[in-house]
């Protein structure tokens, strides 16, 4: 910044001299052509030979003269041209500033003068600060719908978030996905001074399904057309955003620039990048009519309040009308359609320079947006090929992009110092809460986890769930963490139905996670899995939080609650479908048990049938689960009567008994109180029985689990004596507060763990 101080003032030095050489020049003129005190006339007149004063002395003084002039006219020529020289090579588009000599670097092959009144206005002074005050609202305008779309936001948000120190309110014009998925993580986010209004996306269809638009954006991609009907109609002013933009600066110095329109400017843009209006891409190519280059809408400001005085609606309507006459279609979507308004209306623009919008599309010119690293404020991927484009510097806006995407999104919860925040009903329970624990509690950080809030984004990848029509259908339930993403490939080819997955992961992972599913022929042409993503916080492992976001996000009446390292049978699943009618799991509150067993081979056969699993249990290659280490866990399921069940039988309850079942989808939740190992489980099925669910198992069903390294909870448990007496004292408060919940039936639990 100080360069560029230094720069300008050299500017102002030079600007100076041009001034004061000529009005120097004419003093020592006017003192000249003095004589004897008297003044000596300059007029034609006067100056003609045939004068009476004229005289050969004073005409020799006049010539001297005049070819001083002209030593000064040209001294003053050659300082001019330096002065132009210096103002094109300077940095001219630093904190907004935009000369005429950058516009003409930048044009649209239209004349000077027009363009010069389409950036009037755009210099500022040396240290001039952004006119925004410090805890003045930015409001932000996104159109999002989809999955992909979704992901796209998020990073958009972090980049926004990692620069800015102003209240932000984001204006969402979102599908029912999008809102869904982003209302959960901004919800879970609990960013202080964020606002997040949803605008429903498919009620506005009907305002721009009649224009046929070749984008890949398709219909959403008109939707920035009706802003000024959409939006709150008190909104004075907004930035609009596309998806694929990623910030590099603070977003309240393109705030700022509102303060530079002038006159009727209602639209701030960039100038595209390309050629594509110039309609010289390629033989017979015939774009959108446009003000020279046109304009990119990756990037608008848009000055709502006097848009609706002049009619944005109609004038855009109009326009459309008109030119789809004989241009069938858009192009590129509302681009086409502001440009071709523009065309029309030129004075509607303010040009902002085109370091606020550096396009990396194919064919683009951003490079000459950018001379260092600091010139940049805006990247905008407008390629269908995204990171993918072909751009000399890809390399680094790939990093930078990079950089947001793989950002630790817990890091931008900071609060904006004195600026106050909108009270936030949830984050106040959550403070209170906590306020009420007791910091010098041997087991505070177990009590801790419980109240929680871990950012999650919902469906990371698209989604598609066909509903059965014999409402039967099951939802195999489990959740992860990165070690165990190997398994996700191998429980696909086992399991055909639905699977809601829960993945623990940091922002990191979760793209290594997002790579590695696209690169897996598996996983990709699997549509009927949700992978929910809880990002990481804390020490512990939610094990129980991660099955409840699972558990709440199925599609299906019922659930098939598994884990991760479990493979299920070939078949299961339509299995299960068939038993949840035969055992009438509509109208009856049952838990189906799938039994369990284990192989300590990480190559293993997998048994087709129930008859090859016995034989592989008689010889030694299967055992039941944990029978040597945990037998308590499993025992109630009655492996022996298993053996030769060929009917559903009816198991009982016992102390410590972790069946996997199968249930309606309305049963109650885990308790989040038990992280990391032990007991998760055990308090499931135990809530299950004290709201009287039957306990069935199923003959024909089984599952295996396979081999791999001890947890780090595990290992915790094992090695920490502190983690052992906390998750008793935890256990303790369970069947405490289920005395109290269920009364008297519920002392049962107590007993069955002073007898066990």
């Amino acid at each position: 910044m100080l360069g560029i101080c230094r720069g300008r003032r050299k500017f102002l030095a030079a600007s100076l001299t041009v001034l004061f050489v000529p009005a120097i020049t004419w003093i020592y003129l006017f003192a000249g052509s003095f004589e004897d005190g008297k003044p000596v006339s300059l007029s034609p007149l006067e100056s003609q030979p045939h004068s009476p004063r004229y005289t050969a002395s004073s005409q020799r003084e006049r010539e001297s003269l005049e070819v001083r002039m002209r030593e000064v006219e040209e001294e003053n020529r050659v300082l001019r041209k330096q002065l132009s020289l210096a103002q094109s090579r300077s940095p001219s588009h630093h904190r907004g500033n935009h000369s005429k000599t950058y516009s003409m670097e930048e044009g649209t092959g239209d004349s000077e003068s027009l363009r010069a009144g389409i950036v009037a206005g755009n210099s500022s002074e040396c240290g001039q600060q952004p006119a925004v005050e410090k805890c003045e609202t930015i409001h932000v305008a996104i159109v999002c719908a989809g999955y992909n779309a979704s992901r796209d936001v998020v990073t958009l948000v972090k980049s926004v978030l990692f620069h800015r120190r102003n209240p932000l309110h984001f204006h969402l014009i979102a599908d029912a996905i999008a809102k869904q998925i982003l209302a959960t993580l901004f919800q879970t986010w609990m960013v202080p001074a964020v606002r997040i209004d949803f605008y429903d996306a498919d009620e506005l269809k009907s305002e721009v399904s009649w224009i046929p638009n070749k984008h890949y954006s398709g219909i959403y991609g008109l939707m920035k057309l009706v802003l000024t009907k959409t939006l709150p109609s008190n909104l004075e002013r907004v930035i609009v955003l596309d998806t694929d933009i990623t910030f590099a600066t603070d977003i309240a110095e393109l705030w700022a620039v509102f303060h530079k329109f002038k006159g009727q400017q209602v639209l701030g843009l960039v100038e595209n990048q390309s050629d594509w209006y110039l309609g010289n891409l390629w033989k017979n190519h015939r774009p959108w009519p446009a003000l020279g280059r046109g304009y990119n809408t990756g990037v608008i400001l848009l000055l709502l309040d006097k848009l609706r005085k002049m009619k944005w609606e109609q004038m855009w309507r109009l326009t459309a009308e008109r030119e789809l006459m004989s241009m069938l279609s858009t192009s590129l979507a509302d681009q086409d359609i502001f440009n071709a308004v523009i065309k029309q209306n030129p004075f509607l623009v303010y040009q902002l320079p085109c370091f606020w919008n550096v396009q990396l599309s194919d064919h683009t010119r951003s490079e000459q947006c950018y001379r260092d690293v600091s010139d940049l404020k805006v990247i905008h991927w407008n390629s269908p090929k995204k990171l993918r484009v072909k751009n000399k510097h890809v390399e680094f806006f790939r990093n930078l992009y990079l950089t947001f995407l793989e950002y630790d999104g817990n890091l931008l919860r900071r609060e904006l110092f004195g600026c106050p925040s909108e009270a936030d009903i949830n984050s106040e329970n959550l403070q209170k809460q906590l306020s009420e624990l007791d910091e010098d509690d041997l087991c505070y950080e177990f009590r801790r986890e419980r109240f929680t809030v871990h950012r999650t984004h919902l469906y990371f990848l698209h989604y598609e769930y066909e509903p059965a029509s014999d409402n039967t259908d099951v939802t195999l339930v489990a959740q992860l963490s990165m070690d165990r993403l190997q398994m996700l490939e191998a429980i696909c080819k086992h399991w055909e139905g639905p699977i809601s997955l829960a993945l623990y992961l940091s922002d990191a992972e979760a793209q290594q996670f997002l790579r590695y599913a696209q690169g897996s022929e598996v996983l990709m042409s699997r549509h009927n899995v949700g992978y929910h993503i809880v990002y990481k916080e804390g020490q512990f492992y939610p094990v129980n939080l991660l099955r409840n976001v699972a558990m709440k996000h199925i599609s299906t009446p019922y659930m098939f609650l598994s884990d991760i390292d479990f493979l299920p049978m070939y078949g299961l699943y339509e299995y299960l479908r068939k038993s949840v009618i035969q055992l009438d799991l509509a109208n009856t509150k049952k838990a189906l048990i799938v039994p369990a067993f284990e192989t300590l081979r990480y190559r293993l056969s997998f048994p087709k049938s129930k008859a090859e699993l016995l034989s592989m249990l008689d010889m030694g290659t299967l055992f039941t689960f944990r029978y040597h280490v945990w037998t308590k866990g499993h025992a109630p399921t009655n492996f022996a009567k298993w053996r030769t069940a060929t009917t559903p039988y009816r198991v009982e309850w016992e102390a410590d008994f972790e069946p996997y079942v199968v249930v309606r989808k309305d049963c109650p939740e885990y308790d989040r109180r038990f992280v990391g190992f032990g007991w998760n489980k055990v308090a499931h099925i135990m809530e299950l029985d004290a709201q009287e669910y039957e306990f069935t198992v199923l003959p024909n069903a089984y599952m295996i689990h396979m081999p791999h390294a001890p947890s780090f909870d595990i290992t915790k448990f094992r090695s920490n004596k502190q983690y052992r007496i906390c998750l008793k004292t935890l256990k303790e408060e369970f069947q405490q507060d289920m005395s109290r919940h269920y009364g008297f039936a519920a002392l049962k639990y107590l007993t069955a763990e002073n007898n066990s």
